[in-house]
């Protein structure tokens, strides 16, 4: 309650009648009157004061109700007032969210983009828009069918917007299913409270076929007249105002296709089959930002075949030959030409026809051709040189629009009814020292053949028939002579084989008439005679190595080397480039044993060489590699690395600390993991810690704050784990020093 003057008040929607405020009366008034937008259920009591609602206020039928208040005397003159009185009605959710429609229809393609709207629903609520109470919420309740775990659809919950998810961008196809029901709800309170209010509807989608998709294989024919551009196909996107492109899948120097803004596809200029026949593109469709809107599309073009190339002789003239005593019939040769139109088309479908020959025949055709393979036959009778050595034929070859004249010469050959002859039945002999070089001529030897020169029938082929198992000999041939020379193809050997009775033949290349054979006339003899030269001691083999353990004992035997001397003089052996004293060989038999202690630490992998000489003659001697290879034991304490000073800049307040580094000349397999620990001397426990930072470093550090400058010695105790393991107790100076600016001592 209190005295009249300007108030506002706020009431909830609904609740019925209630008492808003008293007003109190001051003499000389005696009541009060109340005048404006009452709405028929606001007013007050005129001689108590009492501002009072007989009934429920309505936020959506009115928000802000004005009223004015003045205070009356017993003559009904105001005594003060008019005082404005508004109270304004506070929403509540008392209206449920209804949607415009009853039932929403969408069509979507397959294919669509996932994420991009192809519809969406709308809902209203008449409470008041600034609260919790009109903000709506959109889910889809309902699928129906569902097929998969995860729904086709999705909607955005603040518009309502509806799109494909990724699932049904994918498996959408109006093929298996094409149409859907989706149950649509809507919440206020944006739906966050379980008593916000609900409502449904049913969303219609039915699914169409996916424009976005590629062509059948183009057909295209080559050397096209038409003026280009031409329209070759189109594609279309499942959405509007997209943006096409092309790309390559070939990186050509030149792509002669084009896409439009609407999506025809165009070849822009004439293709050439024989040049490229086929090609393969993607289109893209892209939005106003770049973003891919589908997937590519691939466009195959098949350029088809024109009869536009001649038939190309394979060579400028075609040279065949014959011999003399070829059969009627047989097959001589064949003329070949090739066509770059379309292989197995009538287009590259050769034909071949002798137009002439020369020189001509009377009424006798010597030489038929088969028409579609260019095999070239001889058409009955045999050929005679003494007639005509060559023959010069032009053949005709045609495809359906095309001819081209091929030149053929035919050569007549003498046939091979003579077999060679040996200058000589037999050539003495000859007498080698075992060490000849390989490739030396020993030997010249020389046949003759009555048949044409320079033809395969004349040409003198020797080889060694008898005598030669091993094939220490080669014989070459001057093709310009037929002269033969007998060389070294290996290395003689005197101890092996001191003579060679060798048996020569002559042959050619080309096969004998039947009614001729190869006799004594074509064979020579000689013999090669080796003398014995003398040659150093051989091992056998060229380089020895064992494996050790470097802790063997002085005097273990490590290997036997083994030589042997070919004229079976005896051997001595010796060492060379022991420069470690650590071996000695026994000269007689080639063993080999530790002269002194072995150290992997000095070197792990020891080469040195092994002498062999003739025991009468040291001059003669071969020399092969002993490698010993040293296996690590551990037989080295560790140590300290000197790669981290040990200092403190001073003063040395607390928590500082220093790196340490622990060492071993061992293989790393011995020290794999240290253990390092403080010697309990020199109070090294008391003032210093030690803590593990690795496998081989360690952080130590002052216990107690040093205030002066000083040097420490801390005694250590280093393990190294090994098999057996190794202890090593070192002394670290560890100095309390001032620092520079580079944080060193000076």
């Amino acid at each position: 309650s209190g005295p009249l003057k300007d108030a506002n008040f706020s009431v909830q929607e609904g609740g019925g009648p209630r008492i808003l405020h008293q007003f109190t009366l001051e003499p000389p008034a005696v009541s009060f009157r109340m005048s404006g937008e009452k709405a028929g259920i606001i007013d007050i009591e005129p001689k108590t004061g009492i501002l009072y609602i007989n009934g429920s206020l309505d936020w959506e039928t009115k928000q802000v109700h004005e009223l004015q208040v003045e205070s009356l005397d017993e003559s009904g003159k105001v005594v003060k007032g008019p005082y404005a009185i508004t109270i304004y009605v506070e929403d509540i959710n008392d209206n449920p969210p209804e949607f415009d429609k009853t039932r929403y229809f969408g069509v979507v393609r397959q294919n669509s983009r996932p994420g991009k709207p192809f519809m969406s629903v709308t809902a209203t609520d008449r409470d008041d828009p600034t609260t919790p109470h009109a903000q709506l919420s959109y889910s889809i309740l309902h699928h129906f069918p569902n097929p998969y775990d995860e729904m086709l659809f999705q909607i955005d919950n603040a518009t309502g917007a509806i799109s494909p998810s990724r699932t049904g961008s994918y498996y959408l196809d109006p093929q298996k299913q094409d149409s859907f029901t989706l149950v649509v709800s809507v919440k206020d309170m944006a739906g966050t409270t379980t008593n916000a209010f609900t409502s449904s509807v049913d969303v219609i989608i039915i699914v169409r076929e996916s424009l976005w998709k590629a062509p059948p294989t183009i057909h295209i024919k080559e050397n096209s007249t038409q003026a280009h551009p031409v329209n070759i196909s189109k594609v279309q996107s499942n959405e509007p105002d997209v943006i096409y492109d092309i790309f390559e899948k070939e990186k050509l120097p030149r792509l002669p296709f084009s896409i439009s803004r609407n999506g025809d596809i165009y070849v822009t200029e004439p293709l050439d089959r024989e040049e490229k026949d086929t090609y393969t593109f993607f289109v893209v469709s892209k939005d106003n930002k770049g973003e891919l809107v589908d997937k590519p599309l691939q466009i195959h073009i098949i350029v088809e075949d024109i009869n536009d190339n001649p038939p190309v002789c394979q060579q400028d003239l075609t040279v065949i030959e014959v011999q003399e005593n070829e059969m009627g019939g047989s097959n001589i040769g064949t003329v070949l030409a090739t066509d770059n139109d379309k292989e197995d088309t009538l287009n590259s479908r050769l034909r071949f026809k002798i137009q002439s020959q020369e020189p001509e025949v009377p009424a006798k055709n010597l030489f038929y051709i088969q028409q579609d393979t260019g095999n070239l036959h001889l058409s009955g009778l045999s050929l005679n040189k003494r007639d005509s050595a060559k023959y010069s034929l032009k053949v005709v070859v045609s495809d359906p629009a095309f001819q081209t004249i091929c030149d053929v010469e035919v050569h007549v050959i003498d046939i091979n009814d003579q077999i060679p002859i040996f200058e000589k039945s037999d050539y003495n002999n000859v007498t080698l020292a075992e060490n000849i070089p390989i490739g030396t001529v020993i030997l010249e030897i020389q046949a003759t053949d009555g048949d044409e020169p320079a033809t395969g029938s004349s040409l003198i082929v020797y080889q060694v028939m008898e005598g030669d198992p091993n094939n220490t000999f080669i014989i070459e041939t001057d093709s310009e002579t037929n002269r033969g020379f007998v060389k070294i193809n290996k290395a003689l050997d005197f101890e092996t084989m001191p003579v060679y009775n060798l048996v020569i033949n002559a042959t050619n290349p080309e096969p004998l008439v039947p009614s001729v054979q190869y006799n004594s006339s074509s064979l020579t003899m000689f013999k090669v005679f080796v003398t014995n030269v003398d040659e150093p001691p051989v091992f056998l083999k060229p380089v020895y190595k064992t494996e050790v353990s470097e802790d063997i004992p002085v005097n273990t035997l490590i290997m036997t080397v083994e030589a042997y001397d070919p004229e079976g003089d005896s051997v001595r052996f010796s060492l060379e480039g022991d420069v470690r004293k650590w071996l000695r060989i026994d000269s007689a038999t080639g063993q080999v044993y530790t002269a002194s202690p072995l150290d992997r630490e000095q070197e792990e992998i020891y080469s040195i060489e092994v002498v062999v000489s003739e025991q009468n003659n040291v001059a003669q001697k071969s020399k092969a590699f002993l490698i010993l290879h040293l296996r690590d034991v551990n037989d080295n304490p560790p140590q300290l690395a000197t790669d981290y000073p040990a200092f403190f800049c001073y003063p040395v307040i607390g928590g500082e600390r220093i790196l340490i580094q622990a060492t071993d000349a061992d293989e790393q397999f011995f020290y794999s993991k240290f253990t390092f620990s403080l010697a309990n001397e020199m109070n090294a426990r008391n003032n210093w810690e030690i803590s593990k930072f690795n496998a081989t470093h360690a952080y130590l550090s002052p216990k107690q704050a040093i205030l002066e400058e000083k040097e420490y010695n801390v005694p250590i105790i280093l393990n190294d784990n090994g098999d057996p393991p190794l202890e090593n107790k070192v002394i670290l100076k560890v100095s309390i020093c001032k620092c520079s600016s580079e944080n060193s001592c000076f």
